[in-house]
């Protein structure tokens, strides 16, 4: 069943994403199957399938700014949004969507600020920051793995991803101090994120080596 409250206002924010408390469904935990065939799932992988066709598209346009890009670049990003929507009316949550939906998220950036750095959309700096906090994020999350610790993906994170994807959107589309200013939003959330991440991380672990051994 959607791990959704059955009536009410609760349930409303619950199913639209607003409200994200409590633990999180069992069949995303560590250990569970990863159950891929499922509706959310189907989603992710038609993400992934449109970022070569955005990229495509993208440099096929001369100078960066495609409409088309443009459109699917948005449909990718939208995407993230529909997955979880879609877990959260079915109930098919998975192991495989907790584990591949940020990754697809991460690629997406990636891709966009490629495009973005190729033809000079968006300011140098602020993407070679972007990219430093990726390879941040991947080692957190190796260091998370190493020691058994799930780092749970938090609001700042949720709004600098969505912030970031919008400057890069509207990169594509036109010129001028609105899609740097939304970039920046976005980059400034990220690195908020990064912070918490790697506290929340470093809490983790060594809330782990105090709990004593079995036995």
């Amino acid at each position: 069943m959607p791990d959704v409250a059955p009536f009410g206002r609760g349930r409303v924010r619950r199913l639209f994403g607003l409200d994200r408390s409590g633990p999180k469904p069992r069949q995303t935990r560590k250990g569970e199957p990863l159950n891929p065939w499922t509706i959310p799932n189907f989603v992710g992988y038609l993400r992934l399938a449109g970022i070569p066709v955005f990229l495509i598209l993208a440099y096929s346009s001369g100078d960066g700014r495609s409409t088309a890009a443009a459109a699917i670049f948005w449909l990718i990003a939208a995407g993230d949004y529909l997955d979880g929507f879609l877990a959260r009316v079915t109930g098919q949550y998975s192991r495989m969507g907790a584990l591949m939906d940020p990754f697809i998220d991460r690629l997406t950036v990636i891709s966009g600020a490629l495009v973005c750095w190729s033809f000079e959309l968006l300011p140098r700096w602020a993407l070679v920051l972007l990219a430093l906090r990726e390879i941040a994020m991947l080692l957190l999350g190796e260091y998370g793995l190493k020691h058994g610790v799930d780092i749970q993906i938090n609001w700042p994170g949720r709004i600098g991803v969505f912030w970031i994807m919008a400057g890069i959107f509207f990169a594509m589309v036109f010129a001028g101090w609105v899609p740097v200013a939304l970039f920046f939003f976005g980059l400034a959330m990220s690195l908020i994120a990064t912070v918490l991440y790697a506290r929340d991380g470093i809490r983790g672990v060594r809330a782990q080596r105090s709990v004593p051994p079995e036995g």
